[in-house]
């Protein structure tokens, strides 16, 4: 490990740790992707911690009955959402129900809000679950998921140093609509030591998640950058950064380019028909999940 790799792990560490108290998620969530990432767990297992926490077992048939989920009939019990989805699928709910609360904090300067890198993230969620739904890559809640996590990294920035990621935001250039014209990677390491990608991946990991997510914190912006096996979720998420970019709304700072790469594209199978059917059915797709998730609940 060359002594600038070394250098950034140590500050993604110290970061993370400095951070602990308040980027945490829910015992019971901590709990349930333990859980499931046993093999030898079962439904029933699943089913008696989540049925311990009446407000998750509401959230989650929250999600699982909206509008996005599009089931054919109404669940009522968490055992049958097991049943029908499966004990991954319920888990990344789980932890998506569980995430919204790290998204509150107010505005930083004009350049970021937490509202608006919470609207980012819900939307880039709900187009990665679309592409997976196109593409019938067979993983939309993981995709949903992924999406949801990708920019955690700088919800660690902000929980950890306000003042350093205003600073951020300060040293980058912009052109008269707003479009950042610096690389943001770049001026983050310049002022925390490391970079958004770095402190997800970090995040990831210290929460336990399964290492496609961390994989997907730590590349979005550069899947090439992952062995080839691990590239496919992270290149989903890297297209869906960019779609959702073009509706302008929500945060955008860390895409100077929100172009298409034709080699993005063509990394997962993704034509041109997929990406018009996925732009005509974004906008109400993220209405609804925007209805379903909400940083104040």
């Amino acid at each position: 490990m060359s002594t600038i790799t070394q250098d950034k792990a140590a500050v993604v560490a110290s970061t993370i740790q400095s951070i602990s108290h308040i980027a945490t998620l829910p015992e019971i969530t901590l709990k349930i992707i333990e859980l499931v990432e046993d093999p030898s767990s079962t439904a029933q297992d699943l089913h008696a911690v989540i049925s311990n926490d009446p407000a998750l077992c509401s959230r989650i048939l929250k999600v699982v009955n909206s509008a996005f989920y599009g089931l054919p009939r109404q669940i009522g019990s968490i055992n049958r959402a097991i049943v029908l989805l499966g004990l991954n699928a319920v888990k990344n709910i789980a932890i998506a129900a569980s995430l919204a609360k790290l998204f509150r904090g107010g505005d930083l300067c004009d350049r970021f809000s937490a509202r608006d890198l919470w609207m980012h993230s819900i939307a880039s969620a709900t187009c990665a679950k679309l592409i997976a739904d196109q593409l019938k890559m067979g993983l939309p809640d993981e995709a949903f998921l992924a999406g949801l996590i990708h920019d955690i990294g700088i919800v660690v920035e902000f929980q950890s140093d306000r003042h350093k990621l205003a600073d951020v935001f300060a040293r980058m250039t912009y052109d008269a609509n707003g479009v950042p014209q610096s690389n943001m990677l770049d001026v983050e390491t310049e002022v925390f030591g490391a970079n958004h990608q770095d402190f997800g991946a970090g995040l990831c990991e210290a929460w336990k998640f399964p290492k496609s997510f961390g994989f997907v914190a730590g590349h979005h912006h550069n899947p090439k950058g992952l062995p080839e096996p691990n590239r496919p979720l992270a290149w989903v998420v890297f297209l869906a950064d960019r779609i959702v970019a073009e509706l302008e709304r929500g945060f955008r700072g860390d895409l100077a380019d929100t172009g298409i790469p034709a080699d993005a594209m063509s990394a997962i199978g993704l034509t041109g028909e997929h990406l018009n059917e996925i732009r005509r059915r974004l906008p109400e797709a993220i209405a609804d999940v925007e209805a379903t998730f909400s940083t104040s609940g």
